[in-house]
């Protein structure tokens, strides 16, 4: 008798479970339908500037509308390079402060 309990109850879990799925997704199907609205007055503004992440802002709170990351292509060769001279610098930096060689 408990076994057709446990089996009823999971379910009616299962259906409200599925129940719900299915609402989200006509919601979420009903809201991508949706024109989005721009408002370009203060309060939006106001409302994008609270929401926007402090290193998005520059030293005035206004938005930057530049990359903040500019990446250039090297070679793996040239890379490299540049982690040898970084990891010979700083060892050579090292044994100075332990008294040196």
């Amino acid at each position: 008798m408990l076994q057709l309990l446990y089996i009823f109850a999971f379910t009616v879990i299962a259906f409200l479970a599925f129940g719900n799925l299915f609402r989200s997704l006509i919601t979420l199907g009903m809201e991508s339908q949706r024109p989005y609205r721009h408002n370009s007055g203060p309060a939006s503004a106001s409302r994008r500037m609270q929401s926007s992440h402090p290193e998005l802002l520059d030293e005035s709170g206004n938005l930057i509308d530049e990359p903040l990351l500019v990446m250039r292509s090297i070679s793996v060769e040239e890379a490299r390079e540049q982690l040898n001279n970084l990891y010979n610098g700083s060892s050579e930096h090292g044994d100075e402060a332990r008294g040196g060689v």
